[in-house]
Order: structure tokens, then C-alpha cells, then sequence
């Protein structure tokens, strides 16, 4: 299973603030920098093009580069993907770690998520803030590395660019302490029978 980075009750209020802050954030179509089950990252409502164009902005990203995007359960995904594989759940709760899957047939997102062969890069998320500011967003949350396009990504809040900073709307203060050595997703593709086909290990 995942490993997770859970909360104890003096992180208790912090996370409930930071939670409130976002989907504050989110809704009136700005961007945050978060802790992800990974890296730190810049999100926005994955449905809103002005908030993922935001996000190019604030990377100084080509816009014709695609985005991952986080949901919370596989019911999720088949609101946004056409055509997912008939054993889905089965193939994602095998994961032992936090993977990426390109699904072909996006629906319902912002254009500038999709790829240019209406493909999307989804992610389930099991991270507590992730999951639960996901389920109370009730949409995708767009989930792309908090750099300047071209420069390394940020494993840790210390990481992150001033530019960066300076660019979101809002920044979530849970887990900016926590140094626990992180990396980016692997990234894959299901085959039709059920076998993974690794993009990034």
C-alpha cells in the first residue's frame, strides 16, 4: 500500500484552515502550491481553462504541454474518461505506490489538461490533505510541479522558487517542515489486457 503522511491533532486546525483557504481559492478560480502525495505542486480546478492557464503563467510552461490531474476514488475516473480498462479497480489497487495512468478519451476537463491526442494523466490520491481536499472540491485538481519550466522540481516546501511563491493565490502552510525525501510519480499506460506499459519508472 501507499505511504501516507498522517496528521496528529496539533495539525489538526492547520490542516482544517488550509483545507477551507484552498477550496476557497479554487472556486473563485485562483491556484494554490500544495504538498501532494509526492513533490509540491501547483493545482486549480482541473475544469476551469482561465485557472490552468494561470498555471502555464506561473511556471512559464508551453501551453500545448498537458497536466496531471488528482481524483479521489475510481468512480471519479469514469466521469472524465471515456473508455477506462473493465478492470480498473482491480489494476489501481495493486499500485504500491503513487502512480500516474494516461487514460485515452478525456471528458469534461479544461482543454489545456488534455493532451493534443484527447488523452489525460489522472492520479488517484491516497495523502490525507490531497484526498480530502479533493472530495470537498468535488472536482479534479490540476497537479503539476511547483517550478519554473526547465528547473528541477521541488521535493520539499524549502525547494520551491520564490517565483513560484509569489505566483499562486494561496499556499498551504500543512506539512511546509516536512523534509521526507520525495520524487514524482511513475507514469503509466494499461494495455487491453491488463498489463502495465511504464512511460516513467
Amino acid at each position: 500500500m501507499f505511504t501516507v503522511h498522517f496528521f496528529n491533532v496539533s495539525h489538526v486546525e492547520v490542516f482544517e484552515e488550509d483545507l477551507v483557504a484552498c477550496l476557497e481559492a479554487l472556486r473563485a478560480g485562483g491556484t494554490i502550491l500544495y504538498p501532494t502525495d509526492t513533490i509540491w505542486g501547483l493545482g486549480c480546478d482541473a475544469t476551469d481553462e482561465n485557472a490552468v492557464r494561470k498555471i502555464f503563467d506561473i511556471k512559464q510552461r508551453p501551453a500545448h504541454k498537458s497536466l496531471v490531474v488528482l481524483l479521489a476514488d475510481v468512480k471519479s475516473i469514469f466521469r472524465y474518461v471515456a473508455h477506462p480498462h473493465p478492470d480498473l479497480a482491480d489494476i489501481l489497487a495493486a499500485f504500491d505506490r503513487p502512480t500516474t495512468v494516461i487514460y485515452d478519451g478525456a471528458l469534461h476537463l479544461a482543454p489545456s489538461v488534455i493532451n493534443a491526442d484527447g488523452s489525460v494523466a489522472i492520479r488517484l490520491v491516497q495523502e490525507p490533505f490531497c484526498r480530502h481536499l479533493v472530495k470537498r472540491l468535488r472536482k479534479p485538481l490540476v497537479s503539476t510541479s511547483a517550478n519554473l519550466s526547465g528547473q528541477p522540481s521541488a521535493p520539499t516546501f524549502a525547494d520551491v522558487s520564490p517565483e513560484v511563491k509569489q505566483g499562486v493565490d494561496y499556499i498551504v502552510n500543512y506539512r511546509q517542515t516536512d523534509t521526507t525525501p520525495a520524487t514524482p510519480s511513475r507514469i503509466v499506460k494499461i494495455r487491453e489486457n491488463g498489463e502495465l506499459e511504464v512511460i516513467r519508472g
